[in-house]
């Protein structure tokens, strides 16, 4: 049997508007305070995963953090990079490469204003074939993401109130949340009247634009034991990505986590009914209900009556969004990291407010890309 692995320490960086800080700094902030939740330092850091960072990479970090990793990952999944990262260290870790990976990442995209509705692939880095989908005039992201809002509904009668249902959830999370950068209370007509932006997703279905981050520490038992809270175990982990043009996702209604979904949970050894919270990305609110259908959580094409129980609220069947999610805590350019934060946090009952009673199980799902990639991971509290 395969030692079990543990998220020792986990920890935001400063969020929201950052103005006094860089990337750098704010990475080097959070990585100390999840060391020290582990019981560990820099010094003990032998395996460095960054995502993407503007110009910063692992090397970069690590430069900076003054460490010397053995081990070392820059894996660009966007949004899901961190989960599948987890996966990654939990591979090192298990062939001996490492034995304490620090995820990290930080974005100050509000500060640097860095995001346009118009933007265009030459200013992402990656034009090929998009001259084949840009004439059409979808802007990117969120054109891609309309589309695929637009065909569940055309598929399966999805409306607009079920979408913002899921924008009204995460509204309720994050009024429980002191660090949600949204909290004023938020109604059903209030999502669905809002400015369009892409029919037909409103302004209220897109994420927010903020500075933030985060870092968490992936260890073996024996390091955990130290830690000065209370580590959570890795039950399964799983990354997947389907294409990178909208026009080559064979179905516009099933996204990655269909096949993350299963490959975490069939390690773990659970099925969706024994999830106790649940943090999905939220970058639109169609991201959400495409994961609520490919994790497994109902049925595919009833992701609409699911979010109208209310199973997503506080007291609901299903909590999920338990910070505020994207749509209304952070989201800092990829927000697959905070997820993770987020579900260590209700598992060791350290949420507040807006702690999930008797969370023993939680699962982190991130989503990168054109709905392009995902990262599921399982966790538990021992």
């Amino acid at each position: 049997m395969t030692p079990p692995l543990y998220i020792a320490g986990v920890a935001e960086t400063p969020l929201g508007e950052v103005p006094d800080h860089n990337e750098l700094s704010m990475v080097a902030l959070a990585a100390r305070e999840a060391l020290a939740e582990a019981g560990l330092r820099l010094r003990d850091v032998d395996g460095l995963f960054v995502n993407y960072m503007g110009e910063e990479g692992s090397v970069q970090v690590a430069e900076y953090l003054g460490i010397t990793p053995r081990f070392s990952d820059s894996s660009d999944l966007g949004g899901a990079a961190f989960e599948a990262q987890v996966h990654h260290a939990m591979a090192a870790i298990q062939a001996g490469y490492c034995e304490v990976a620090l995820i990290a990442y930080a974005s100050r995209q509000r500060s640097r204003r860095s995001r346009s509705v118009a933007a265009r692939a030459p200013a992402m880095g990656v034009p090929i074939m998009y001259h084949l989908e840009d004439p059409y005039g979808l802007p990117l992201p969120i054109g891609r993401y309309a589309l695929i809002a637009a065909r569940h509904m055309h598929q399966y009668g999805t409306t607009r109130e079920h979408l913002a249902e899921i924008a009204v959830a995460a509204r309720l999370w994050a009024q429980k949340n002191p660090k949600a950068w949204a909290r004023d209370p938020l109604t059903i007509a209030d999502v669905i009247n809002a400015r369009p932006i892409s029919e037909p997703l409103h302004r209220l279905d897109c994420c927010l634009v903020t500075d933030g981050g985060g870092a968490v520490v992936v260890t073996t038992a024996t390091r955990a034991r130290d830690a000065a809270k209370k580590a959570v175990r890795i039950l399964g982990a799983a990354e997947s990505h389907t294409h990178w043009h909208i026009s080559q996702m064979e179905d516009l209604t099933v996204s990655a986590g269909a096949r993350t979904g299963a490959e975490a949970f069939g390690m773990a050894g659970i099925k969706p009914s024994d999830v106790d919270v649940l943090e999905p990305y939220d970058s639109f609110t169609i991201t959400v209900l495409l994961a609520l259908e490919d994790l497994g959580f109902c049925k595919k094409g009833e992701g609409g009556a699911f979010v109208a129980s209310g199973a997503l609220r506080p007291g609901g069947s299903l909590p999920s969004l338990t910070s505020g999610g994207g749509l209304s805590y952070n989201h800092p350019g990829a927000l697959g990291l905070l997820l993770m934060v987020e579900a260590v946090r209700q598992l060791r009952g350290e949420a507040g407010e807006r702690q999930v009673p008797n969370a023993k199980i939680a699962v982190a799902h991130g989503v990168g890309g054109l709905f392009s990639t995902a990262g599921t991971v399982v966790m538990a509290n021992d």
